[in-house]
């Protein structure tokens, strides 16, 4: 009977105290500058016609004919993108032609070498979807460690700032921590194949700065 007795009170105990410290939500984030060291670049082969499968001929050979002027330059990696082949429809809902679309995706830190392979490329009847300069994996990565770690001296002394205010000591219960920011793609006008089979110069290419943002929110007790 005393134990159980010791029990209900120690259980009442620790809830008087868990009721007596107040809880406080706060965020804080931090933002560092990464280098766009990295170019990703969309080419495109396209056609459109009556006959689906030489369609895909001529696409397929103007892929393959990218590709291997991709493969030869040092330093830039490819893979395939979007591929579709759809209808087009005319008066009263006829199939009257098809199209073909076929993507390759290049990557490189090489902005030097992919700028002057896009002008490239253009002359093969490729055409430009969209170029973004983003940051590395690798620069990323760093960059966001950096940034977490202002993120959190910032809720810290956002928390102490409170505390103070208070009067109180307190303890941090949780945190949450989210990193965020991308440079967007910059769209590139579609080139017609006349323009294509005309001597294209080097793509103009500039790498800037993408602001990578840690966010750090949590909870933080202060004792009544």
């Amino acid at each position: 009977m005393r134990q159980t007795r010791f029990a209900l009170l120690t259980g009442m105990l620790l809830y008087a105290t868990a009721q007596a410290a107040t809880t406080i939500d706060l965020t804080a984030e931090a933002s560092r500058p990464a280098a766009n060291d990295m170019v990703r670049a969309t080419v495109f082969a396209e056609a459109s016609g009556g006959n689906p499968a030489e369609l895909a001929r001529h696409v397929n050979q103007d892929i393959a004919e990218g590709l291997k002027i991709i493969r030869a330059k040092p330093g830039v990696s490819v893979k395939s993108g979007r591929q579709s082949t759809f209808p087009v429809y005319g008066q009263n809902q006829k199939i009257e032609s098809w199209r073909l679309h076929s993507e390759l995706i290049l990557e490189s830190r090489e902005t030097a070498a992919v700028s002057e392979l896009l002008g490239q490329l253009q002359q093969m009847r490729l055409a430009i979807g969209s170029v973004s300069q983003l940051p590395s994996p690798e620069t990323r990565k760093k960059v966001e460690d950096e940034a977490t770690r202002d993120a959190i001296a910032a809720f810290r002394q956002r928390a102490a700032v409170v505390a103070e205010v208070l009067g109180k000591p307190y303890k941090i219960r949780h945190l949450s921590i989210q990193q965020s920011g991308q440079m967007p793609p910059m769209p590139i006008m579609r080139a017609s194949r006349a323009m294509a089979a005309e001597a294209a110069p080097p793509v103009p290419l500039e790498a800037g700065e993408s602001l990578v943002t840690a966010t750090v929110s949590g909870q933080v007790e202060v004792a009544d």
